[in-house]
């Protein structure tokens, strides 16, 4: 596909951006995932991500599993289907009587009312977007939690924060388990690889490794999954497939076991709508959804109505002292309650607005900033400069229409304050 110009401007930027964000991961033995040879097979750029061996894009010659390089990745994703690789993120479960409980304790969303399949192995499983928070109320990490049953629950959570979340989550599941009578046992999944499946085609491709008689329309839709098998793996080896994802588009996030993750892998890439994708597409996708990133839109310093994430807290559970943190997090939910938040902008043509850039009220004489970027790069959807950032509330700048100024290259750049996400999201809700 021959990009227009601005597409094939944009795509080196997008791989510096990440380029450097990948090299500023912390230092350590460098983790490879299951697909590690699978990629550099096909061609895939290898940086290192969150202290794993990750592909920033693919230079790979076949064009029939290559689209060529970042932004013909992001084009392929929000027009048919990209295959991401994402088994670094950490993986995990939670089972015994006190699972729901404990978890209750430890996240602010609404577990007891996230559906149980019973005895219907086809009646899907309920999932949630969650937060870990710190005692003070701070962002220790976002999450996906999934209720697999009565007792049992899986959660996802950051490559990047695994040195941090698993031993906060450990510590309060010995606690737990040293005083309640209802235990919990908490597991990391080491022998799982995870990939995802996004855009608009990838249940097409999905659907033809499904075994016979199984529709992936009726069974799932966003924010559901389900264990099933697949027929051409061997084994007949059992996936967990979940409805939803990181790029704003219909797709599906794959946990299969890392012995078969390249068999799998590879009979997805077969299907004619999929294209391999790495890590800067990825970026820009999600920033175009209005998605955040931790370490960068979300840290230990943001509480969660600051970064307008309301929405995460149940109705159920806005009770003091229902979950860690919620004394900050219960105070920030109501009105007046913080002091800066999480916005979009457009910045006007010229160099993008990246992560770091300050944001002013005026171009003139500016003095003190009234916000940061936390995110920025030119999209290539809607063909403007977007970013992501915090802004004070003092002055109600942080609405929408405000115009504001950000600095990039010591050059004052007019700014909008916009509603995100920038794209229609495709998420699956059903025929």
């Amino acid at each position: 596909m021959l990009l227009p110009a601005s597409a094939r401007t944009a795509a080196p930027a997008l791989a510096r951006g990440l380029g450097r964000r990948a090299a500023s991961s912390s230092a350590g033995t460098v983790k490879r995932t299951a697909l590690n040879a699978f990629h550099r097979a096909n061609g895939g750029k290898m940086v290192e991500f969150a202290g794993w061996d990750m592909p920033l894009s693919y230079e790979g010659a076949d064009k029939s599993k290559c689209p060529g390089g970042p932004v013909a990745e992001h084009h392929q994703v929000r027009n048919s289907s990209g295959l991401f690789d994402v088994g670094h993120m950490i993986q995990s479960t939670f089972k015994g009587p006190g699972a729901l409980a404990f978890l209750s304790h430890l996240l602010p969303a609404s577990l007891a009312t996230l559906p149980i399949p019973g005895e219907d192995a086809h009646r899907p499983f309920g999932s949630t977007l969650s937060v870990l928070l710190n005692e003070e109320g701070g962002i220790l990490d976002d999450c996906m939690i999934t209720r697999w049953g009565e007792d049992s629950f899986y959660l996802v959570t950051n490559a990047g924060r695994a040195d941090v979340d698993i031993p906060w989550i450990s510590k309060h599941v010995e606690q737990w388990n040293a005083e309640k009578g209802e235990k919990v046992d908490f597991q990391v999944l080491e022998s799982q690889a995870l990939v995802a499946l996004q855009g608009p085609k990838s249940h097409v491709a999905l659907q033809r490794l499904l075994p016979s008689g199984l529709s992936v329309q009726k069974l799932l839709t966003f924010g559901q999954s389900l264990h099933l098998s697949i027929p051409s793996l061997s084994s007949s080896s059992t996936v967990h497939i979940a409805r939803g994802g990181y790029t704003g588009e219909d797709g599906f996030e794959i946990s299969v076991p890392n012995a078969q993750a390249e068999d799998f892998a590879g009979m997805l890439l077969e299907q004619e709508e999929v294209k391999l994708a790495g890590l800067a597409a990825r970026d820009s996708l999600r920033l175009e959804a209005g998605l955040c990133l931790y370490g960068h839109d979300l840290d230990e310093s943001v509480g969660v109505g600051e970064a307008g994430l309301a929405w995460i807290v149940g109705k159920d559970r806005r009770t003091p002292g229902a979950f860690i943190g919620s004394e900050r997090t219960l105070a920030e939910l109501k009105k007046g309650g913080t002091t800066r938040k999480r916005v979009g902008l457009t910045v006007e043509k010229g160099a993008p607005a990246r992560e770091g850039a300050l944001i002013y009220s005026s171009a003139d004489a500016p003095t003190e900033p009234i916000g940061r970027i936390t995110s920025g790069l030119p999209s290539p959807t809607i063909g403007q400069n977007i970013a992501m950032g915090y802004i004070s509330t003092a002055e109600g700048l942080n609405k929408k229409g405000s115009e504001v100024f950000v600095e990039v290259r010591k050059k004052m750049r007019k700014a909008q304050v916009v509603g995100m996400p920038w794209i229609t999201p495709g998420y699956y809700r059903g025929e």
